[in-house]
């Protein structure tokens, strides 16, 4: 079996996974730590080591908000469980699961993980790669910097770097892909077969890998769970802004903090940022919070519209949501403020919008008429989009809907799906029973087949064949419903999706 191995900073060994026929590898640094001067810097090189490294347990995970486990909170329960968790800027290392018999050319995937490029790392616990790399695949779990650490931007860091004055946590990820690609064969892996994946703010992550031109050939499939939005109704503030916004906010950030200058503020306690940080949060809110911003380096637009974007990396796609998150209304509240809002967005066609409503319009009837999931919405116009460029390349989109068991009576919340995904259901407080566990293992199936191939169809782990599931169609919809047994359900657009689709693609053309 094999337990060590040769990378280009030295030598790692790693353990027994649970199942001894796969070895973990975790905490292999693969850039420098971003420290004193590397803080706010894009990843600097890995520094070579001397002996084996003990690659037995995660690195910190990212500066962020501290953990707390309580227990009133859904995502503590669920996942943040550990209030002594290591934390430290110290984080930029990676996790592999291998299998252990000496194979050779496995595929590769990927892991960014999500928390609104806020909070998050790769030890959480359902992020275990072992039932993956049973089915012959290699699994990469990688920890990049969030928050202000991740996204700040100032002009001082502009005018030392001005090839990557931005996006540090996206820049951690290439440089963490990269190294994959430059190591990973001697863990069993084929570089160029390389899957990137992540949900959430990792899904969004995707997005940004697969509109960053200097990616052209780092991997050949995307997996983006809940993280693929495109707004169908018009709002006031994105997640991204560019480079002259963000500075201006990191100029206001280093006055909050009491830092003169970039020196200063790198100078300064990590925790004592960190801290300061969720001050300025509370008082500020989630616009003022610190996330992509269009560099013109790494991001040259804003990544959301990754559909829409010429440059955008050629690969396929495997997408979609739980059925109960990211849905969007009118933000208006009665007969009123409905027509004023029609009026100003859809100018001539408020009439036509309008019509879509009861009458008299209401709060509940506004809400239960309007509401259009922005996952689904940015994956129509995505399928239309590849259809009218003639790329051929498939987009695979699916709704998890299954029965989420528990006292709090969750319903399908958003990354319920990664517990199945990974089929890490038994590390979970929940009492899952069969049905669940026969679900989580035909998603598993069908991920790693579209790891392979980038084609989610074929057989399952148990040898039977998958119940098909076609690529996304806009002239006939038809997603994969994860809900008992996987089953194709058709998902034909509603009158007032078609209506909204053709007024996004209105305001954009010119973007």
């Amino acid at each position: 079996m094999i337990r060590q191995v040769k990378t280009e900073n030295g030598w790692v060994r790693g353990l027994p996974a649970a199942d001894p026929r796969i070895t973990s590898y975790k905490g292999i640094p693969y850039a420098a730590p971003p420290t004193g001067c590397n803080r706010w810097r894009a990843p600097q090189p890995c520094p070579d080591w001397e002996g084996v490294k003990e690659a037995y347990a995660f690195s910190p995970i990212p500066v962020q908000a501290p953990i707390s486990a309580d227990p009133r909170q859904l995502y503590d329960r669920e996942w943040h469980v550990d209030r002594e968790i290591p934390m430290g800027e110290d984080c930029l290392t990676l996790n592999i699961w291998a299998p252990a018999d000496g194979r050779k050319d496995m595929p590769v995937f990927v892991w960014y993980f999500g928390g609104g490029l806020q909070v998050g790392y790769s030890a959480e616990m359902e992020f275990d790669g072992e039932r993956i790399a049973r089915r012959g695949i290699v699994v990469v779990t990688v920890n990049y910097r969030v928050n202000v650490f991740g996204f700040l931007c100032h002009p001082e860091i502009t005018a030392e770097s001005p090839q990557a004055p931005a996006n540090f946590g996206f820049l951690d990820q290439q440089a963490a892909t990269r190294w994959v690609k430059r190591n990973i064969a001697a863990f069993g892996g084929d570089p160029d077969n390389l899957t990137i994946g992540g949900q959430s703010a990792g899904g969004m992550s995707v997005c940004a890998q697969m509109t960053c031109p200097e990616n052209r050939g780092l991997f050949q499939r995307a997996i983006i769970q809940s993280g693929a939005f495109a707004p169908p109704y018009p709002f006031d503030f994105g997640l991204t802004r560019t480079l002259r916004d963000a500075e201006e906010k990191g100029r206001a950030f280093f006055d909050f903090i009491g830092a003169k200058d970039l020196a200063e503020a790198r100078a300064m306690d990590a925790f004592a940022i960190r801290d300061k940080l969720m001050e300025w949060e509370g008082i500020y809110g989630w616009a003022r919070t610190f996330g992509e911003a269009v560099d013109g380096k790494f991001s040259l637009r804003n990544s959301q519209q990754w559909f829409r974007d010429p440059g955008c990396l050629p690969v396929p796609v495997l997408a979609g949501h739980t059925d109960s998150e990211f849905f969007s209304a009118p933000p208006a509240k009665d007969e009123k403020a409905l027509r004023e809002y029609a009026l100003r967005v859809f100018g001539p066609e408020a009439e036509r919008f309008l019509a879509f409503f009861s009458r008299p319009a209401n709060e509940e009837s506004i809400r239960r008429e309007g509401s259009v999931n922005s996952i689904e919405f940015a994956l129509r116009l995505a399928a239309e989009q590849r259809q009218q460029a003639g790329s051929g390349l498939p987009l695979y989109a699916y709704s998890f809907q299954a029965d989420i068991p528990g006292w709090d009576h969750p319903g399908t919340f958003h990354s319920v799906d990664l517990w199945f995904f990974f089929e890490t259901l038994a590390k979970c407080w929940r009492p899952f029973r069969g049905q669940h566990y026969d679900l989580a293992r035909q998603m598993c199936d069908y991920w790693c087949n579209f790891i392979r191939t980038g084609d989610p169809n074929g057989t399952g782990s148990d040898g039977e064949t998958l119940p098909g599931w076609p690529a996304l169609d806009p002239k006939a919809p038809v997603r994969m419903a994860f809900a008992g047994p996987a089953a194709p359900e058709e998902c034909p657009a509603s009158p007032l999706v078609r209506f909204l689709m053709d007024r996004y693609r209105e305001r954009t053309e010119n973007e």
